[in-house]
């Protein structure tokens, strides 16, 4: 069981930190590059598919990195698993009214407020990015040194 526990630590941390990695540092970039509204065309659907993979990624990562560190006695099981399972506190407090704007289909925003609104976003989800890396840096120096 301590094996498969750190096969979905490691799994889930390293999806959920190389997406947000890739969505911090090349899908965000890119949307913006075409203008603010058509930046929010894109955001749109893409959030709405990546919500349930990133949640459930996270959740998976925090459950198995506090049982890992529970059963092993461990810190850094832990702390990996608390810093990945972070981002859906983190999401909930920070991120979420900011996407509620984004993704509300009846509220007009301006281009300037879009492009404000858009940027914040990307300010926020490079923390969801910190805390997801840091995560997997921690299980996976765990697994190579603390087996």
């Amino acid at each position: 069981m301590e094996n498969v526990l750190k096969f979905l630590a490691l799994l889930s941390s390293g999806m959920f930190a190389g997406a947000a990695l890739y969505l911090t540092t090349v899908e965000h970039p890119a949307r913006m590059s075409v203008g603010a509204s058509a930046a929010l065309q894109e955001f749109r659907p893409s959030h709405n598919r990546a919500t349930p993979q990133q949640a459930a990624l996270a959740i998976v990562c925090f459950l198995c990195g506090v049982s890992l560190g529970l059963l092993k006695q461990h810190w850094l099981w832990l702390l990996g698993g608390i810093l990945v399972g972070a981002v859906v506190p983190f999401t909930f407090t920070f991120i979420m009214p900011t996407n509620r704007l984004l993704l509300d289909d009846g509220k007009k925003l301006d281009a300037q407020t879009l492009a404000f609104l858009l940027a914040k976003w990307a300010r926020l989800h490079a923390v969801r990015t910190v805390l997801s890396l840091l995560g997997f840096l921690a299980l996976l120096w765990a697994c190579v040194f603390h087996p």
